[in-house]
């Protein structure tokens, strides 16, 4: 079981460890509700440190980012990040993941951590331009810092007006007094905020300074499931729940970042698939009754019969009623679809809206 570099910290602090993804991981300190609201509300700070990041170098960087992933980097410029998928070539998803444009030959690729060496694997396979590749997972950490008060609380630790940093941009500056930390703002949570890459023999400091800096703000440390509902509350897909090797990012409802301006693996059958339109895609749900909707549980029509399954759900913390994402036939898709939820013996009314779930969010 690997660790990150604060995982003594996390222990110090009493957080409640659990295996994820190969690592030790912090998963909640004083209980998923509170810490939700927290971050909702002021500020919260997660160790993501097990996420992976690759570089991806030198002048065909561009061409085989192209290749192997379904969005279109040619429209970044430096400072820009984007989202993507890594399309498989069976009509699935190989990872979700971000990309960075650090300068016009250098870019970053974070990607999810239980799938470091899957897609390591996989854009090496698919490196047929002789793109410089180097995977620094092992030696970098990574901050999210998260809530409405990110930018007050934070503004003293850098020179960077935190306010220019908009959704999707970032900055390399100084931080926490490191240099050449990257501040970014592409979130998870809905609640404003901004992520840090540092080098792990700094990330102590980093994260020192982040708790001193927002003390006064009501900074608390956050645990991974507080991290889920929040993600889930604004319909963000995981990667292994909502989107994986058998759905197609048209399925799930990513045809926003699946553009067909320019090759890419799968591209001509995804093509296909979206001129004839998909059987089945990805919903959102709010529950009609009280009930938790769970990963797994079956979806049902009026009649009992099975149409799909729920493949992320929750009490929302923000708002008190089970919410859920799963997959049924495109029938189902339109807002105010009734649907049911198989929750033991019962089958609970649901109905399908539209996300995010939690309307007050910022970006």
């Amino acid at each position: 079981m690997k660790e990150t570099a604060l995982s003594k910290i996390h222990k110090a602090l009493g957080a409640k460890m659990v295996p994820f993804a190969g690592y030790n991981m912090p998963v909640s300190y004083e209980g998923v509700n509170a810490e939700h609201g927290t971050v909702r509300t002021d500020l919260g700070v997660f160790d993501v440190s097990h996420m992976g990041e690759f570089l991806v170098m030198g002048p065909n960087a561009l061409a085989l980012i192209q290749h192997v992933t379904s969005n279109d980097a040619s429209k970044l410029v430096d400072g820009q990040a984007q989202y993507t998928c890594l399309p498989n070539e069976d009509g699935g998803v190989v990872d979700d993941l971000l990309i960075y444009r650090l300068e016009e030959e250098k870019w970053l690729l974070v990607v999810n951590a239980s799938n470091i060496d899957k897609d390591w694997d996989w854009i090496n396979k698919h490196n047929h331009v002789g793109a410089e590749l180097s995977n620094i997972s092992e030696g970098f950490s990574l901050l999210a810092i998260q809530g409405p008060k990110a930018i007050e609380a934070m503004q003293s630790l850098t020179s960077e007006d935190l306010s220019a940093i908009k959704f999707y941009t970032f900055k390399v500056s100084d931080f926490a007094g490191i240099d050449n930390v990257i501040i970014s703002a592409t979130g998870y949570t809905g609640s404003g905020g901004f992520e840090i890459y540092c080098k792990n023999e700094d990330v102590a400091q980093v994260w020192t300074r982040v708790m001193e800096a927002g003390a006064d703000f009501g900074i608390k440390p956050i645990g991974l499931a507080a991290r889920d509902t929040l993600r889930l509350e604004m319909g963000f897909c995981l990667y292994g729940n909502d989107i994986d090797d058998t759905t197609s990012p048209l399925e799930a409802g990513l045809g926003w970042i699946t553009k067909f301006t320019k090759e890419f693996v799968n591209s001509e059958n995804l093509k296909k698939q979206k001129e004839r339109g998909v059987e089945k895609c990805l919903v959102a749900f709010e529950l009609d009754e009280r009930g938790i909707p769970r990963q797994g549980y079956d979806i049902v029509d009026s009649n009992g019969n099975k149409i799909g399954n729920v493949t992320s759900g929750t009490m929302s913390p923000s708002m008190g009623t089970g919410i859920g994402l799963g997959y049924v036939p495109v029938i189902f898709k339109s807002v105010g679809s009734k649907i049911h939820i198989q929750i033991r013996k019962n089958a609970v009314a649901a109905t399908v809206v539209k996300l995010p779930f939690y309307k007050k969010a910022k970006s």
